[in-house]
């Protein structure tokens, strides 16, 4: 019912028409929280095929892009759907805390894959998204790659990089002030081994002032039980 539900919901835009050609279905879950911000820039780190920059752009027309996704596969058809699109750049690398070629855990679900292994429990709860190879990729620092002046106000920074969110965030280190919003998904269970929870990513954020604004899109088990979520975070 879900799926059906998101499927009209993106009929009813022709704006994501074209995406659909490539297989890509705009993450319009995303769009009553995001249609009450006002965004002149947007940071989308695992970005995927384009998913939630489909709807930023759909949203605000305007706004200046940047999106990080390291799998080839996808960022190639990233550059497909986004082709006659302005203002919009994709750097097909993944963001950590330094910088350096390592492998990258492969899902059968390709955007559930993680820099981190893939637990028994991600593929229990979320069939289809287990192992399937490792692939190299190139790691570099946010901070490396980003500038304050590319971070127009006012910016949202996502992140949707299963598991390895804190890392992420860590790595913008003092560009993390230029932000009025952090989007990130967060788990409460492991869903990949060593990541931090939901409490831990808040915690960090917390101590730079963030502010805890609300929760979405939560996904429970079979036994109502929360297993992750999308935290939206304003800077006090």
């Amino acid at each position: 019912m879900k799926k059906l539900v998101k499927l009209l919901k993106i009929l009813l835009r022709a704006k994501y028409w074209r995406a659909l050609m490539f297989g890509v279905g705009a993450a319009v879950e995303h769009e009553k929280l995001l249609q009450n911000l006002d965004l002149s820039t947007i940071i989308d780190v695992g970005s995927n095929r384009g998913q939630f920059s489909l709807v930023v752009r759909y949203l605000f027309p305007n706004a200046k892009i940047i999106c990080f996704e390291p799998l080839a596969g996808p960022a190639g058809i990233f550059q497909s759907v986004f082709a006659k699109e302005d203002n919009i750049y994709l750097h097909n690398v993944a963001i950590s805390l330094e910088s350096k070629m390592t492998d990258i855990n492969v899902s059968a679900d390709d955007d559930s894959s993680s820099l981190l292994p893939i637990t028994d429990l991600q593929s229990r709860l979320f069939p289809g998204t287990g192992y399937k190879k490792t692939e190299q990729v190139k790691v570099v620092r946010a901070s490396d790659l980003l500038s304050a002046e590319q971070i127009q106000a006012p910016a949202l920074l996502k992140v949707d990089v299963q598991g390895y969110e804190l890392r992420v965030l860590q790595s913008f280190g003092e560009l993390i002030v230029y932000f009025e919003y952090i989007y990130v998904e967060c788990s409460f269970v492991e869903l990949y081994a060593g990541q931090a929870l939901a409490h831990e990513v808040l915690a960090f954020l917390g101590k730079k002032k963030w502010c805890l604004n609300g929760v979405y899109n939560i996904e429970y088990d079979k036994h109502g039980k929360a297993i992750q979520g999308d935290f939206l975070l304003v800077r006090k």
